[in-house]
């Protein structure tokens, strides 16, 4: 009789912190909101991804961890950068049409007026405030 002896120990798993299950439901959600966001569906972002519909489903749920290879796609696919997928907002490289830069701009030129435009503008934005508070 031949005895076949294997000398590799069995895989050992880490079990997943209370932070990392949340780090990766939150990570879902945000996949969820921005698959949505460009009229994907489930299916769809599967498929490009390689995957199942179901494990899409997991990824999103926050049950099944996406695997980092998978994250640059992702991202290329959800014309997202990967900081927004990990919930971090880039530090640079605002872009022009960027709303805050514009107001950032706005609020720069107003600071550049005479005090009189400056009046103007300011009573301009509280008229349209005070109308959008009652409505």
């Amino acid at each position: 009789m031949l005895a076949i002896k294997f000398n590799s120990p069995l895989p050992t798993v880490t079990p997943i912190t209370h932070d990392e299950r949340e780090f990766h439901a939150a990570m879902g959600e945000r996949i969820a909101q921005l698959r949505k966001a460009r009229s994907l569906t489930q299916t769809q972002l599967a498929e490009v991804l390689g995957v199942r519909q179901q494990t899409l489903q997991g990824y999103e749920s926050g049950s099944r961890r996406i695997p980092v290879s998978a994250l640059p796609l992702l991202a290329k696919t959800l014309e997202v950068s990967l900081e927004a997928l990990f919930g971090e907002e880039p530090k640079v490289g605002r872009t022009r049409r960027d709303p805050v830069t514009q107001w950032q701009e706005q609020m720069e030129a107003i600071a550049k007026l005479p005090r009189a435009r400056q009046r103007f503008v300011t009573e301009m934005l509280e008229t349209v405030l005070a109308q959008q508070a009652r409505a």
